[in-house]
């Protein structure tokens, strides 16, 4: 990777859960952002990163760009001046089908690598999943070792996990909060449940590790759903 130029478009919460964990594995990061007082504030954090002027994205040899869908093609026709089409884009925006920016840009390689997650989850913990549609080179893997792994499957089925995971994560939510609200528990209860013991139980479901509490709580919903289901 030391020979590598690797640049990163995007310095919001997953260009910083990304950042961190470079700068573990001491990767070197050229940060690029519009507004070059932000992007200084952000190299700031990470002493594996350095700022990027716009003439410079042009020599790079990998571009992540961890922007908004809607910004990804403009800023790729915002360097429409580069002639040489050795750089490599990295589309990580879940909306954005990475088949549409080639189709737009054929002359540019460009690759999906979505990671299916929180950026907090990936901050804190790290072992990220990657979802990408493409066998990627060996350069763009080694980026992401640091930061996880890569599973290769269709880039639709990714935007359906998180729809299908966000529905009922909020839905769970807003039970919480009306059932715990019905019952006359203080704001300051819910928020506490909302923001720590829910999470972490389902963390501990996850991960085979409930407490004997929670695993009876388990019993008692599987039977419910087995009943249901004659």
């Amino acid at each position: 990777m030391k020979n590598l130029k690797i640049g990163l478009a995007g310095i919001g919460k997953l260009g910083t859960a990304m950042m961190a964990h470079w700068q573990k594995a001491n990767i070197e990061i050229g940060v690029y952002h519009p507004n070059r007082m932000k992007a200084q504030q952000f190299i700031q954090r990470f002493p594996n990163g350095h700022l990027l002027a716009e003439l410079e994205l042009r020599d790079l040899d990998i571009l992540l760009l961890a922007v908004p869908a809607g910004k990804v093609i403009p800023f790729i026709e915002s360097m429409a001046a580069i002639d040489d089409s050795s750089i490599s884009f990295i589309n990580m925006a879940t909306s954005l089908p990475t088949r549409e920016i080639s189709e737009k840009f054929p002359a540019y390689s460009v690759y999906g690598v979505k990671y299916m997650g929180h950026s907090r989850d990936l901050l804190e913990h790290g072992n990220g999943l990657f979802i990408t549609g493409n066998q990627l080179p060996n350069e763009v893997m080694a980026l992401f070792n640091p930061l996880g792994k890569i599973e290769i499957d269709r880039e639709e089925r990714l935007v359906g996990v998180n729809k299908l995971a966000t529905y009922y994560a909020v839905k769970i939510a807003v039970e919480i909060e009306n059932e715990f609200t019905k019952q006359g528990y203080p704001p300051s209860y819910i928020k506490r449940v909302l923001t720590s013991l829910a999470p972490e139980v389902i963390r501990s479901y996850s991960q085979g590790n409930l407490g004997h509490f929670a695993q009876e709580i388990v019993k008692e919903i599987r039977e419910e759903i087995e009943i249901d289901a004659d």
